[in-house]
């Protein structure tokens, strides 16, 4: 797990990080702000322009299966692949800097800051540890943890030696710290870790705070449980994205399944807070409140979107609010300071279990606005029938296997198999929504999938099960093609001020259908949208390798172009320091549930014909300083290496640059004017080099003139 021997690379970090004579629009988080909205007010790209787009560069990593969203901060990219951390150019996709790590979580990292003369660091996944990385060195950062790294499964074993755990999802970061969820395990009967959600020191990597998300004796929450059933009890985590209110310090966590994923004889109860929507004091982990919409799941309809933060203007009054787009394809809105719903939630009668000793709840909640999203019934005209091939296979697959069409949280039988909408695919499911707050409308994709089977007994036990496995999924497993009629995928806009349905689009396209004539079938998807105030919403996702943008005013596809595999998961924009608004997406396919593709590369996209700024040349300097690194060879830059004259501050010089993060060759070997010098070094200084404020002048001078350009 060592990364590459980048000692000398520390300088030039530090000068594209401070360098600000070119203008920059970053996306510093996955979401772009801590509330996850996905908006961009850059409107290079717009609706009229958006058709020229073409590929700018192309950077390919190791093996395939990356839903990595990456990041933009300070004139640096950073992102996930399966086989390390990766900091790029992101305006060429040139690497910097690479840490070799694996397992490294499936869906980015996040960024902190520094404090008190600490560097700046990306946190993220590295299998049950979490992982610090100082961005000047591309190391693990010193002093936090265990040499950079925290074991996560450090107090949630309960009673067991080991058991699952991993964290796949970025973290979120408040000030100095970094709150933690995890993937435990959710579908198989049996103890395991605890899902817990943590708070750290961003600093040491000190426990700060635990919530704990199945309630011990004396906490609220523990009556929705059978007395003890908290113990050992794993699933009931946040596997997904966090989200934060700055502002108020609140951190909003979307929760998933109890372990087992459909069988709960063992659990009987709500659970919570199992499936809920929770806000917790970002400092202490306190609960504020929360919402749960799902009670005693037996569905794996898992909470796993960022729950998206934003303002909504109704009634004559501006509304703090929340959404959370679910599986079930139910939006929820609520205030995100009381948890009040922003347009009604009612509790509605759902059919009940005849399973031997289960016992499900006998309501679930609906919004009252927006209608459900996603497909959540079926009717017998709704089966396939857009060509023959295709309508024998589904009308054969129903009455082979004796379905029973059901209504939303239809318990599976013993007898026969039950057929209802949405699957556990969902609806939507982790890449969540985003929102133009100009317009008032949130952008939100879902896939229309059922599922069908029933349960069995297994010893002591019962389990989902069907002829097509546990996830028995109402498609052809061969075609990957669902059986009732299109569209498969939609792109949706709702009116935030109504919540009215604004717009709703196919997304996604099957050649396959398209070759016989079949059209506006969209596809089923897994990932994101992003909005613009160039009135676009980019999103990849579909299963058909696509990308794509939206007029995000009426829905119309205005622009698409094929990728090397699908794009599970959300893009990125921002504005370079060469003047260009570029769009970045990861094509990785291999996405498990849903296939699309064996490689792994980021893909850049940019109008051709914007006239491009010269970047600095500190960045030639750093892309080549790192090559010659990684070959080996002792030359970090474009110019070699000089002794630096005696006299003037070369003994403070050799103390101070030589003896940090890197060597005293990465200054040797610049050239640059006084201006960039002192930015060099006044930044070195910002982030911890030992520099008294009355040499720093005196410093800069001597190296201008030894070392200038």
């Amino acid at each position: 797990m060592l990364g590459y021997r980048m000692k000398v690379t520390c300088t030039l970090m530090l000068f594209l990080l401070s360098s600000a004579l070119f203008a920059q629009a970053d996306w510093p988080s996955f979401g772009n702000d801590p509330g996850a909205m996905r908006y961009s007010a850059l409107r290079q790209i717009d609706r009229n322009n958006v058709k020229q787009l073409k590929q700018s560069w192309i950077f390919r990593t190791g093996k395939p299966g990356s839903e990595a969203v990456p990041v933009v901060i300070n004139g640096i990219m950073y992102v996930n692949a399966p086989d390390g951390v990766y900091a790029l150019v992101p305006e060429t996709g040139e690497l910097l800097w690479k840490y070799d790590a694996s397992p490294v979580a499936l869906r980015g990292l996040a960024y902190w800051p520094g404090a008190g003369g600490l560097h700046s660091r990306v946190f993220t996944g590295n299998g049950h540890f979490l992982l610090a990385i100082d961005i000047t060195t591309g190391k693990p950062a010193p002093g936090f943890g265990n040499e950079g790294r925290v074991d996560l499964k450090k107090g949630v074993l309960g009673d067991l030696k080991d058991g699952r755990y991993t964290l796949q999802s970025p973290p979120a970061v408040f000030g100095d710290v970094v709150i933690t969820g995890s993937s435990n395990g959710e579908g198989a009967s049996g103890p395991g870790a605890y899902g817990d959600i943590r708070g750290w020191d961003a600093r040491t990597g000190k426990l700060l705070w635990t919530f704990h998300t199945v309630p011990r004796p004396g906490e609220p929450g523990y009556e929705t449980w059978p007395e003890n059933a908290w113990k050992n009890r794993s699933g009931t985590n946040v596997w997904g994205f966090f989200t934060v209110d700055v502002k108020r310090g609140i951190v909003y966590a979307p929760l998933g399944s109890p372990t087992n994923d459909f069988y709960g004889a063992d659990r009987i109860g709500d659970n919570l807070y199992g499936n809920a929507l929770v806000a917790l004091d970002a400092r202490t982990g306190e609960r504020k409140w929360h919402q749960q919409l799902v009670h005693h799941d037996l569905w794996d309809y898992d909470l796993a979107a960022p729950p998206a933060l934003f303002d909504i203007k109704r009634g004559g009054r501006v509304i703090p609010a929340v959404a959370q787009i679910t599986k079930m394809g139910l939006l929820f809105l609520f205030d995100r300071v009381t948890g009040e719903p922003v347009y009604g939630m009612e509790e509605r009668d759902v059919p009940q279990s005849a399973i031997p000793g289960e016992v499900t709840a006998k309501t679930q909640p609906f919004p009252v606005k927006p209608p459900p999203l996603g497909k959540n019934t079926f009717r017998m005209e709704e089966m396939y029938n857009r060509s023959p091939e295709h309508a024998r296979f589904c009308k054969e697959l129903f009455e082979t296997n004796h379905m029973k069409i059901g209504v939303p949280y239809t318990p599976l039988p013993l007898e026969g198999n039950a057929l209802f909408f949405p699957s556990t695919l969902g609806g939507g499911n982790w890449g969540g929504v985003s929102v133009d707050p100009s317009l008032g409308l949130l952008f939100v994709n879902v896939m229309h999938i059922g599922q069908w089977g029933h349960m069995e007994k297994r010893g002591s036990v019962y389990a989902r099960t069907s002829p097509y496995g546990t996830y028995g999924r109402f498609w052809d497993r061969e075609t990957r093609i669902p059986c009732n009629n299109p569209p498969f995928g939609e792109m949706i806009a709702v009116d935030l001020s109504s919540g009215d349905i604004a717009w709703r689009s196919p997304l996604g396209r099957l050649e396959s259908l398209e070759a016989i004539g079949v059209r506006d079938t969209g596809t089923l998807n897994m990932g994101g949208s992003i909005a613009t105030a160039g009135g676009l919403v980019f999103i990849g996702a579909t299963n058909d390798s696509y990308f794509r943008a939206f007029d995000s005013k009426v829905g119309k596809m205005l622009w698409e172009t094929k990728l090397e595999a699908s794009g599970h998961t959300s893009p990125i924009t921002f504005q370079g320091r060469d003047g260009r608004q570029y769009v970045v997406i990861m094509a990785a396919g291999g996405g498990g549930f849903l296939g699309g593709g064996s490689s792994n590369s980021l893909v850049a996209f940019a109008l051709p014909n914007v006239a491009r700024k010269p970047l600095p040349a500190a960045v030639a300097r750093a892309v080549a300083a790192a090559a010659a690194l990684r070959r080996g060879t002792p030359k970090v830059g474009t110019y070699a290496p000089v002794p630096l004259p005696a006299g003037g501050e070369k003994a403070l010089i050799e103390k101070t640059c030589g003896s940090g993060c890197h060597s005293l060759e990465v200054v040797t070997s610049q050239r640059m004017n006084a201006a960039d010098w002192n930015a060099m070094v006044r930044n070195m200084a910002a982030r911890g080099a030992q520099l008294p404020d009355g040499q720093v002048q005196a410093i800069v001078d001597y190296l201008a003139k030894t070392l200038g350009r």
